[in-house]
């Protein structure tokens, strides 16, 4: 699921930024197209609002704060909650400390959350990254309803 040369299905078209192992972000970070993360990350991570973006969290990758964007793809470790419109996959060692809501989601064995999946209906969900950046946190959040999460073997 996450070897070089797979094509990723949720691939995004448009512009890549990495954040390189050796890098260390303080701050919140807004984006679209891409967004690879294989250093560390302190701080709200959003997609603006109506654009294409995939999030990946790679297996050395490390986020501390909320992340929001239609795709988010995670083999590294997360803390905070995952707010995915669209897809959501965990990858056999995704470590995320925090809920996770999903439209659809995949998860191979071997993930560890510490939290719970919600699952967001159409009706229910909100594009990714339409609450303003600065909203504060308890504020209201679309209905959820729990939902199974398949699990595929790596």
């Amino acid at each position: 699921m996450f070897k070089s040369g797979d094509k990723d299905r949720t691939g995004s078209s448009g512009s890549t930024t990495l954040i390189s192992r050796e890098t260390q972000i303080e701050g919140d970070i807004n984006f679209s197209g891409n967004l690879d993360i294989e250093g560390s990350v302190r701080g709200r991570v959003t997609a603006f609002p109506g654009k294409e973006a995939v999030i990946r969290v790679v297996d050395k990758g490390y986020v501390e704060g909320e992340i929001q964007a239609p795709s988010v793809i995670i083999n590294g470790h997360v803390v905070a909650d995952v707010h995915s419109s669209k897809h959501l996959s965990l990858g056999s060692r995704a470590n995320v400390s925090g809920n996770l809501y999903y439209h659809s989601a995949e998860m191979a064995l071997g993930a560890k959350i510490n939290g719970t999946f919600r699952h967001v209906t159409e009706d229910e969900r909100e594009p990714a990254g339409s609450k303003e950046p600065d909203i504060v946190p308890g504020s209201s959040k679309p209905t959820v309803v729990t939902d199974p999460v398949s699990v595929i073997k790596a």
